[in-house]
């Protein structure tokens, strides 16, 4: 997926800053979506380019001045027909699958020293997800796009359980279930 198609899912119900848009992308889309701030900058130029979003720009007192952007009826269009476009399933790319391809080459203990950090940053990226979950279940009023919202986030949490089962096996593969180890952290 482009970027691009990423920022305008983000603006498409609420004109805001590119300051804004960072922070808001970051907490709304981080489930699927990662990106820089440079990236998102040039994004929203190109954007405004070609026309899918307008700008405007507001004058602040004792701040920068800002520009506050807006999805355009060509912008909406350019999303919607991709909305409808099928695609390939996006390559897998991951550090921790590349140095564990190679893990002959270190001792295991390298590697389960990895794989639990890997691990416990699932564990704590989950977390995070499921009290984001438990705002939207406690709401049997969800809005149209509430309910999009909200099954984006369960495919976040399902891949997330996935990686931790997936981490818990590695480790319990190469000698050291995940029960050692977190009792013996815990000592």
């Amino acid at each position: 997926m482009a970027l691009s198609y990423a920022i305008l899912a983000a603006l498409i119900n609420q004109p805001c800053s590119g300051y804004d848009l960072v922070k808001r992308f970051n907490k709304s889309v981080e489930c699927y979506w990662s990106a820089s701030h440079q990236q998102i900058y040039k994004a929203l130029a190109k954007l405004e380019d070609d026309e899918h979003l307008l700008s405007e720009k507001i004058e602040q007192e004792n701040r920068p001045n800002k520009k506050l952007y807006t999805v355009t009826d060509s912008g909406r269009r350019h999303l919607q027909q991709w909305i409808g476009q099928g695609e390939a399933i996006a390559p897998l790319k991951s550090d921790l699958l590349v140095k564990l391809s190679v893990g002959h080459t270190v001792p295991t203990e390298t590697l389960l020293i990895t794989l639990d950090t890997y691990y416990q940053q699932h564990k704590e990226k989950l977390k995070s997800y499921q009290f984001i979950a438990k705002q939207y279940a406690q709401r049997p009023d969800l809005s149209r796009e509430e309910q999009f919202q909200y099954l984006s986030l369960r495919a976040g949490i399902r891949q997330q359980l996935a990686w931790i089962a997936w981490c818990e096996e590695a480790m319990g593969f190469l000698g050291q279930p995940v029960a050692v180890r977190e009792s013996s952290s815990v000592s």
